[in-house]
């Protein structure tokens, strides 16, 4: 490692762009050829990764990442959501990359110690600690093109952050793209560098062009996910959503939304969704994001096939708000965890 990594200090995250905020400790575990993961057992100071040019993960995407937060709960402790969940899949996007797959309990370990030693932190609702899992392919060799890293570093760190996308809870614009796809079918549900590589160059172009926040995969007119959400649809009887293949990632926020849903009474369907469907569902219903960073985002707006088809009067609507907050009060303590989404830690 060389010089440190800025700290946190007294910048507001509510102010600074999501993500560009860090803490000042890091947990890290390296695994060199035919050995086992090691990790000192505690955090250390966030520093700058020193990397040989020729490190793998630089030329041939042998690197992966998790994204998961931490919550100030209304009793001042501090609790991480989901975590076995993502923990869990961080070790299947290892296996995709063909790298020796971290055990899930050292990576369970290894979060808990990175939000514990950065939980002075963690700003309060609707603030949070973004946790950050990374795996990187370090083995030196560039004629390695073939073949998997036999070696990596894993590592830990933390984000204060507030609202995923500026301005808060607003409505979001979206452009529908039809042709391209959102990633190659067969690594869609990877969430590795080169997975979201891909959506970069449509969704910049979406924003110049047609002044979108994110854009909706619907190659084929197949409707997936944004770039960075998944996407869903909602009434005051149903929430519907892509059904999941290999095509598109599995979030966890997903999840955790189709299982409120089907707390609060709403029929929960997992299919195929038209671009008819989506201009007819605008004159009735309304239209959201999931993901860990955006939590539930309201989309007011769709860019489809020329037209602008808005969703009721624009706004966000009462549905999608009804699930945001009985997300985001099961994240604080606010109300029960019936399925003990929360991990209690110390800080």
């Amino acid at each position: 490692m060389t010089s440190p990594a800025s700290p946190v200090d007294t910048a507001d995250p509510f102010t600074a762009p999501f993500g560009s905020l860090f803490g000042d400790k890091i947990t890290i575990a390296r695994m060199e050829a035919g050995e086992g993961y090691r990790y000192s057992g505690s955090a250390e100071p966030m520093e700058n990764l020193s990397l040989h040019p020729a490190t793998h993960a630089l030329h041939y995407g042998s690197s992966c990442f998790e994204g998961l937060k931490a919550f100030r709960q209304n009793d001042g402790s501090l609790a991480i959501f989901r975590l076995e969940d993502h923990a869990l899949r961080l070790t299947k996007t290892v296996a995709q990359l063909y790298m020796a797959v971290p055990d899930i309990e050292l990576v369970k370990t290894m979060i808990i110690d990175a939000a514990e030693a950065n939980a002075s932190h963690t700003p309060d609702a609707p603030g949070s600690l973004y946790l950050r899992p990374t795996l990187l392919g370090t083995q030196v060799n560039i004629g390695a093109a073939a073949t998997p890293s036999n070696s990596a570093l894993f590592y830990v760190f933390a984000s204060p952050v507030g609202d995923y996308f500026a301005g808060g809870v607003r409505p979001l614009t979206i452009y529908v793209e039809t042709e391209t796809p959102r990633t190659t079918p067969q690594f869609g549900r990877a969430k590795a560098g080169a997975n979201y590589a891909m959506a970069l160059g449509p969704t910049l172009d979406a924003k110049a062009t047609h002044g979108a926040d994110q854009v909706l995969f619907a190659s084929g007119g197949d409707v997936t996910e944004t770039g960075a959400a998944n996407f869903f649809l909602v009434d005051n009887d149903r929430v519907v959503t892509r059904e999941l293949d290999d095509s598109f990632l599995h979030g966890v926020t997903r999840s955790s939304v189709l299982a409120l849903a089907a707390d609060l009474g709403y029929q929960v369907e997992e299919r195929h969704i038209s671009l008819d469907e989506l201009r007819a569902w605008a004159g009735r219903g309304e239209a959201f994001l999931s993901g860990t960073a955006a939590i539930i985002a309201p989309v007011g707006t769709l860019r489809l096939e020329g037209d602008t088809v808005a969703f009721g009067d624009g706004q966000p609507g009462p549905n999608t708000l009804k699930l945001r907050q009985a997300l985001t009060d099961i994240q604080i303590g606010a109300a029960p965890d019936p399925h003990n989404w929360l991990t209690p830690i110390e800080g």
